[in-house]
């Protein structure tokens, strides 16, 4: 289930790209889930561990992804950590339901996110309710960020 606290959270690490340059280890992208967010959020295609094939950019480094497909590496891959999502766009946010799916996974946002109109299961950390669509995110929500 994905836990959102929203607003400060001191314990997170909110420069996900710093974070993500520094510690990202080359077995998270040729992942399958890391190849398909990877060619889902920026339209590019791994082609080893170390370089990634970009329309815009050309062939580049794991570094260069967008700050999106980095936060969303590192909550798939560092279990010891929780990330500001917030530097992700609301493109991130299935994304997010997806890596969620099997495990217990808790984030930190600073706006709300749009998860679309399909039903989900999120939990409100700052008040621990449940929300099921984004009718009961927002009304949860709306006095926190």
């Amino acid at each position: 289930m994905l836990n959102i606290f929203f607003g400060d959270m001191p314990e997170a690490i909110y420069n996900t790209s710093v974070y993500f340059k520094n510690t990202y280890k080359d077995s998270w992208i040729t992942k399958d889930l890391s190849k398909e967010m990877i060619k889902d959020i920026d339209k590019s295609v791994v082609l080893d561990s170390a370089r990634i094939d970009s329309p815009i950019f050309g062939v580049m480094s794991p570094v260069q992804l967008s700050g999106g497909v980095k936060t969303l590496l590192l909550i798939a891959n560092d279990k010891k950590h929780i990330f500001n999502a917030s530097n992700c766009g609301d493109n991130c946010a299935k994304w997010l339901l997806e890596i969620a799916k099997n495990e217990k996974v808790t984030i930190n946002l600073r706006h709300l996110m749009d998860f679309g109109d399909q039903e989900f299961k999120i939990r409100v950390i700052n008040t621990g309710a449940i929300v099921k669509n984004m009718s009961q995110l927002v009304y949860e929500a709306g006095e926190l960020v």
